[in-house]
């Protein structure tokens, strides 16, 4: 932002000093500076990009700038983003330079940034999200990025973004008993997790489907434990295809608890269904 500066001027005479009134005016800052997530919400483990736009509205070249992105940790402890230093871009007035000098780390430092007179400079780069971001439901991660160098007053600019908001399901099928004899009787089980941050919701039409081979006769079906109704479920015993009524499933929200480096630990919620037949 604009330096503003004051100063005054005295004279003195006959052993007397008279002070002039006090002049104000501004430096302004040639340098501005702004930054943008590509993702509008993050996910734990997925990557964010990141675009950071200098401008220069002075008459002069502004050279060897530095940039340093603190990665969404202002104090260096439990840092939310983990910077791809290899995936560094750097461009002039819209056009790919060498690479930059990058050092990573607990925040991330671009050295040797040139901006041209009346002209503007462009740093691209990805950051992974850690396990130090919170993964809960309205939780953000705002990292800020500083331009540096000489003739320059520091310049800033910030970008937010919001933990992804939904549930994140996956399913594992496992098979009791493994070897089953000719006309015999198995169970099949499947273990629906939730590693979001809501829990499924009947608008959200979750359905598991299968097609058995061998298909099975004569199957009964749980649902967390209890016997799931008919009508919530079809079966063609002539194709084995099995089929949930949309939304009859429901799967938990999972839960988060913070460790003491900071780190967020995730218990998945959970539902499971099985399906008993004869082969």
């Amino acid at each position: 932002m604009p330096q503003q500066f004051t100063n005054r001027a005295q004279i003195s005479y006959n052993n007397t000093v008279v002070v002039s009134n006090t002049v104000i005016g501004e430096i302004a800052d040639v340098l501005s500076i702004s930054k943008t997530a590509l993702q509008d919400s993050y996910t734990v483990g997925e990557q964010v990009t990141y675009v950071v736009n200098l401008i220069n509205s002075g008459t002069a070249g502004l050279t060897d700038l530095t940039l340093t992105d603190d990665l969404g940790a202002g104090d260096g402890t439990a840092v939310p983003l983990s910077a791809v230093a290899e995936s560094v871009r750097y461009f002039v007035n819209g056009v790919l330079q060498a690479a930059p000098a990058v050092t990573a780390g607990d925040s991330l430092t671009v050295g040797g940034v040139n901006v041209p007179a009346g002209g503007n400079a462009t740093v691209v780069y990805e950051a992974f999200v850690t396990s130090f971001a919170s993964p809960e439901a309205g939780a953000v991660v705002t990292n800020t990025v500083t331009a540096t160098g000489a003739g320059i007053a520091p310049a800033t600019a910030a970008a937010t973004i919001a933990a992804a908001e939904g549930p994140v399901l996956s399913i594992t099928k496992s098979l009791s008993p493994v070897s089953v004899p000719e006309n015999g009787t198995l169970t099949y089980t499947f273990l629906i997790q939730n590693s979001g941050n809501a829990a499924t919701a009947e608008s959200d039409n979750l359905v598991l489907s299968d097609t058995f081979d061998p298909i099975l006769s004569g199957i009964t079906v749980t649902y967390n434990g209890a016997t799931m109704p008919a009508e919530d479920y079809s079966y063609d015993e002539t194709t084995g295809v099995f089929t949930t009524k949309a939304g009859v499933i429901s799967v938990p929200a999972a839960t988060f608890t913070q460790a003491e480096d900071g780190s967020w630990v995730v218990t998945q919620g959970s539902a499971t269904l099985t399906v008993t037949g004869t082969i």
